[in-house]
């Protein structure tokens, strides 16, 4: 399986100039723990997480230093500082996100993607072609891919798993009582697995059986309950 077989395309992106505080009311309202920046152009820019809001001079959990003595050999130590206080003071996205953004393109096989999420300690891989982004890729997406496989071997349909998730998506997308994230579909050896709410109702799950009736090469649909967030009490 490759990157665009599980990959989630209906992708969350922030401007850079989008302030701090906009930030996380998106992450916070839209359940999301990280979103690419992209530029006017649609360009991919960086990078920002939960983890680029963890020490913020508004909630006091910005990084203390002792003072130290300035010497020669402190000079990278005070350009490390330097970067923390604007990661922590600074008001808008630019100031905060990742630059150095980790990518991959759609043929990236998803263990050349697994390698990379472990070796790099991150979370989700952006999936760009020709520096836009197209998709994004979530240690989750490879968790359901790894859960649709059923144990068995690849076999030789990815193009057709390919073909009718995309045809899937494309039917969904017409229909206004489907509200299914792409990451919750992933298709394997013609088989539909759906990962939905507990709290879905019957009709709507009648729907997506029958809309993945629809599609030429369905053999059949799985369906996979997601345990509603608790919601903290305050």
């Amino acid at each position: 399986m490759r990157a665009i077989d599980v990959m989630t395309t209906d992708v969350i992106t922030v401007d850079p100039d989008t302030t701090v505080q906009a930030l996380a009311t998106l992450l916070a309202e839209r359940g999301i723990s990280g979103a690419p920046v992209v530029d006017a152009s649609g360009r991919l820019v960086g990078i920002v997480s939960e983890g680029d809001l963890l020490h913020r001079a508004e909630i006091g959990t910005a990084r203390r230093h002792r003072e130290r003595r300035r010497s020669w050999w402190l000079d990278h130590y005070a350009s490390d500082l330097a970067r923390e206080y604007v990661k922590s003071h600074g008001r808008t996205v630019k100031d905060t996100m990742t630059r150095d953004v980790v990518t991959v393109t759609e043929d990236t096989d998803l263990g050349e993607v697994a390698a990379l999420l472990e070796a790099k300690r991150i979370k989700r891989v952006p999936v760009t072609r020709d520096g836009k982004v197209v998709g994004i890729i979530s240690r989750a997406n490879l968790v359901r891919a790894l859960a649709a496989t059923k144990g068995m071997p690849p076999r030789e349909t990815e193009h057709d798993d390919r073909t009718i998730r995309a045809r899937l998506l494309a039917e969904l997308g017409r229909e206004e009582w489907a509200k299914v994230w792409p990451e919750d579909i992933v298709v394997r050896d013609g088989v539909v697995h759906f990962w939905l709410s507990s709290d879905e109702p019957d009709e709507k799950k009648q729907a997506l059986r029958v809309a993945a009736g629809t599609v030429p090469g369905v053999r059949r649909v799985e369906e996979h309950v997601v345990p509603d967030p608790l919601v903290p009490a305050f």
